[in-house]
Order: C-alpha cells, then structure tokens, then sequence
C-alpha cells in the first residue's frame, strides 16, 4: 500500500483541515472525499466549471506543474483569481505534494 500524504485545505476565515489521502487523484478528489467546504466541483473534475478554484500557498507554486490551457481560460475569468489560483481538479497527487495547502475563496459554496 502506498504511503499516505498530507492536504492542508484553510477556508477563506483561516480555519484549517489537515486530511491524509492515498498518492493518487487530485486535490478536487481529495476534498470531495473528506467534505472540505468551499470546494464545489459541480463538473466533477472536467476542468469546465471552476467550482474547485483554490488558491495554492507560494511556497508549492514551483512544485507543481504549469496549468494547461483549458485550466487558464477557466482561471482568467474568475473574479477572485490571483496569480496563484489553481483548479484542484487539475492538481494529480503525487507524493512530492506532501504538506501541500491551499485555500478556498470566500465566495465559493
């Protein structure tokens, strides 16, 4: 069995929950899984509707991997998006995002 890694999912207050979830799926997943609050995912991780839009803590920005064009467009027309917003329907786990966090935006339910 694969070992385990930490998420950190902080909603926009501050409030933080610390999950341990399998080396494999997504952050989308991941929350789904453990009923984070603030991560919607009415597409079910389709990357087309942007309810899974997290903001990902500076430190683990260069960890991960560029997003795709259809995460960009996506990203560009929230109203809340920063230069780090991510879609967690497209951040895969792997076990280089051990201690990842992230945030929810304060609008999203």
């Amino acid at each position: 069995m694969s070992e385990m890694i930490k998420l950190t999912f902080r909603d926009a207050a501050g409030q933080a929950q610390t999950v341990e979830v399998p080396p494999h799926g997504t952050v989308m997943e991941a929350a789904m899984l453990n009923n984070i609050a603030g991560i919607v995912a009415e597409c079910g991780g389709g990357c087309s509707c942007a309810t899974c839009h997290v903001y990902v803590d500076q430190e683990w920005l260069d960890r991960l991997p560029a997003p795709a064009p259809e995460e960009s467009d996506l990203v560009e027309f929230l109203d809340r998006a920063q230069p780090n917003s991510r879609l967690s329907c497209q951040l895969e786990l792997n076990p280089d995002l051990d201690g990842l966090t992230v945030q929810t935006p304060p609008d999203q339910t």
